[in-house]
């Protein structure tokens, strides 16, 4: 079959050869035609249909030309399976087109899957072209422009049909997810030597995302220690895996990045409490505050990976922004850069390599003359010697002579035999070895828990982002640097979900996507607090002989929560009837106050426990009176303390609860064990449904940095920074010089 191609006003037409194109001037029935036209120094493709009728045909008909056309939606589906990606890029699932709605499945009739075979297309008839250029002569080849240009055309690869919905309509279903032994033995099949573990938590209920037996779960080295002698690199197996912690969406704790650079330390020691024993010792170097929507520190861990090489995995669980960051950490268009470094390290490795190379030719070189001198010296003796025997006996040498001739004749036949059979047996050797590797090479894909990688493009389509749980299906590998490494987007391990007992139209209105503006909110004795219907955080009354005041506490309240998870104060037995749908007599709840959980969730609300509000936040909370620019007092010479705690709710966010109380009178005489046994804390107790899905910390004081002035509503608290506008009247008066 002819193609015909039309470059600068002449007609030339391909024909198949013995598995070659040849570019001839005519034959052509009914085939593809590509006009080339440079205009401003582009190159364009215009593709039509060319219904010219030669008078002399070559084509033989039992040839059949690959990749027919794809005009018609009826073409396009034969055989167009074979042109899909092996994988999903959005999820990671691989294609198919057998079951609708499941992970991985394209439509063939979508627009953008056929795009995407009609580029497949112009990729063949560009390869053609390109073939048929290299045959014709010296005044028709293409000029280096026209590949460099095909080049860089990359269509984006289409996604499945369910991460379609998934992004456009925020339709569709998770998956199973995957446990701990699963990422392990992922993990293990890694081809490369250099890993790195991105453990990602979430900011929002840090650090209730965390995995505490990471290390040991997947038989990672143990957490570098304090101990100055600790090692820096641990290989475990002849691989080195090392361990970072990623904290995503920072940006939901401060306003700007200088502050939550300050709130670094705290969040080192809140991890080191959740890590728990093992913990206390650790160093928390690899800890860094991210957040993809404004870019805070995403360039150093892109860098950190690109330096790194080798294998960098996304291991937390669903929900933390594992997608989210790996888009922005991806290093993109490092293609060149990375073909560049690795001829650098190739000619840097030959250099040395013809340095050693020159010292040990060197060295042979003077080793070579030594011996020859030794040898020479040698030589010298024996000719003396068979000078003195040739003389006695002349007959006898030419007889011996003979003799070595025919047995180094022989032995020279016996060594080329001997080659000859040893080449044979070599390349036997060789073919059932390759044979051999092949047939186990395929079995270790049919069986490999980790899929191959996508083929390495300059812009990758990346994983999509979804509050959904379980988006990533599959293990996503996408190589950069011209092999110097790869990055891979692990699926979630599952976590305890809030949203199963809320309603389904309520689902995106638990994720927090922009930083709160809190308010501030005082619980008084006999009331309760409401979260969304969902939690009720309700102060404990100590008995009367624990304190003369315990029962009189006020807790003021900072909700740190997505904006349509109201904050609501009401009485307990009212916040009962709107959590549970039944008051406490007996009778339903008929008020308007709303609630986000299903009907068949409220009656399985249960106490999460008591949390007692243990760290003394005096100084912080205090303002002005311990301010060294104002009070200069300190905390001990107050006569009240002020304790608190962060309530955290897990996949939402947090609460901040804060109580002030009368310091006793001699509290600075007593012991550690009188301070425990006399010291009577405030406590609040939760209530959520199957009492899960809440955690606690030591308070953040977060509100400190972007609570609101008393009066100011709607005002950030550092939005009045200038004096006040100066009044009419008074600007009058000071023209006038009477003011």
């Amino acid at each position: 079959m002819l193609s015909p191609f039309r470059i600068a006003g002449r007609r030339i037409c391909l024909r198949y050869q013995r598995g070659h194109l040849i570019p001839e001037q005519n034959g052509l029935k009914l085939a593809e035609r590509l006009t080339w036209h440079r205009r401003d120094g582009t190159l364009k493709k215009a593709f039509h249909v060319s219904s010219y009728r030669p008078q002399e045909s070559t084509l033989a008909p039992s040839h059949t030309r690959p990749h027919e056309t794809l005009s018609t939606p009826s073409h396009a589906t034969q055989g167009s399976i074979h042109e899909l990606p092996a994988h999903c890029p959005g999820c990671g699932a691989p294609s198919q087109t057998v079951t609708l709605g499941s992970a991985g499945y394209y439509d063939l009739e979508r627009r953008a899957v056929t795009s995407h075979l009609n580029s497949k297309r112009r990729e063949s008839e560009n390869e053609i072209f390109q073939a048929a250029m290299a045959h014709l002569n010296g005044e028709m080849d293409p000029d280096s422009e026209t590949e460099s240009a095909i080049g860089r055309l990359e269509a984006e690869v289409p996604t499945c049909d369910r991460c379609h919905r998934l992004r456009h309509h925020s339709e569709g279903e998770g998956i199973v997810h995957p446990s701990m032994d699963s990422i392990r033995e992922i993990i293990e099949e890694s081809p490369h030597k250099h890993n790195h573990i991105y453990h990602v938590l979430d900011a929002a209920d840090f650090p209730l995302s965390l995995i505490p037996n990471l290390t040991t779960a997947l038989e990672l080295p143990h957490l570098r220690t304090q101990n100055r002698r600790s090692k820096s690199i641990r290989y475990s197996r002849g691989r080195v895996a090392e361990v970072s912690f990623v904290i995503t969406r920072s940006d939901l704790l401060a306003p700007k990045k200088e502050q939550v650079d300050r709130l670094l330390p705290y969040l080192q020691d809140v991890l080191r409490d959740a890590l728990g024993r093992s913990g206390r010792k650790v160093r928390l170097g690899n800890v860094r505050c991210v957040s993809s929507k404004r870019g805070w520190w995403t360039p150093n861990v892109k860098e950190d990976i690109w330096n790194r090489g080798g294998a960098a995995w996304m291991v937390g669980k669903v929900n933390v922004g594992k997608s989210a960051l790996f888009e922005v950490v991806f290093p993109k268009g490092r293609k060149e850069q990375g073909k560049l470094e690795m001829e650098r390290s190739e000619r840097d490795a030959e250099t040395s390599q013809r340095k050693t190379g020159q010292n040990l030719k060197k060295i042979a070189e003077q080793t070579w003359k030594s011996e020859v001198e030794q040898d020479e010296t040698g030589l010298d003796k024996l000719l003396s010697v068979s000078q003195q025997d040739s003389n006695k006996s002349g007959l006898g040498k030419s007889k011996r002579k003979l003799r070595a001739d025919d047995v180094v004749t022989q032995e020279k036949g016996l060594q080329e035999s001997d080659l000859l059979l040893d080449d044979a047996h070599a390349k036997q050797l060789e073919e059932e070895a390759l044979h051999s590797t092949e047939d186990e090479a395929d079995l270790m894909d049919s069986l490999s828990l980790l899929p191959p990688p996508q083929p390495e493009r300059q812009y990758p389509t990346m994983p999509l982002v979804s509050s959904l749980p379980g988006t990533t299906a599959s293990p996503i590998r996408i190589p950069f640097g011209s092999g110097k490494g790869e990055l891979i987007d692990l699926p979630g391990i599952s976590r305890s979900n809030l949203s199963t007992h809320v309603l389904l139209e309520h689902h995106n209105d638990l994720i927090m996507h922009a930083r709160p503006l809190p308010s501030q909110l005082s619980i008084k004795p006999g009331q309760s607090l409401l979260l969304g219907g969902m939690i009720r955080i309700t102060p404990k009354i100590p008995p009367q002989d624990d304190g003369p005041s315990n029962d009189s506490l006020v807790y003021l309240v900072n909700p740190f929560l997505p904006t349509n998870v109201t904050a609501h104060v009401t009485n307990t037995e009212k916040a009962i009837g709107i959590q549970t749908g039944q008051l406490p007599d007996g009778t339903d709840y008929t008020g308007n106050v709303p609630s986000l959980l299903t009907q068949s969730s409220k009656s399985l609300i249960a106490s999460a426990g008591d949390f007692p509000l243990s760290h003394d936040v005096t100084k912080s909370r205090t303002g002005a009176l311990t301010d060294k620019a104002a009070g200069k007092m300190k905390p001990v010479n107050l006569p009240f303390i002020v304790y608190g705690i962060d309530i955290l709710i897990e996949g939402v966010g947090w609460v901040e609860l804060t109580c002030q109380i009368r310091r006793p009178r001699d509290m600075q005489s007593w012991s550690a064990l009188d301070r425990q046994m006399k010291e009577r804390l405030p406590e609040v107790e939760v209530w959520s449904p199957k009492g899960k899905y809440v955690g606690s910390r030591r308070p953040m004081n977060a509100w400190v940095l972007t609570g609101l002035r008393r009066g100011d509503k709607g005002k950030s608290r550092h939005g009045l920074k200038g004096r006040p506008r100066m009044s009419a009247s008074f600007m009058e008066r000071t023209r006038r010089g009477t003011g």
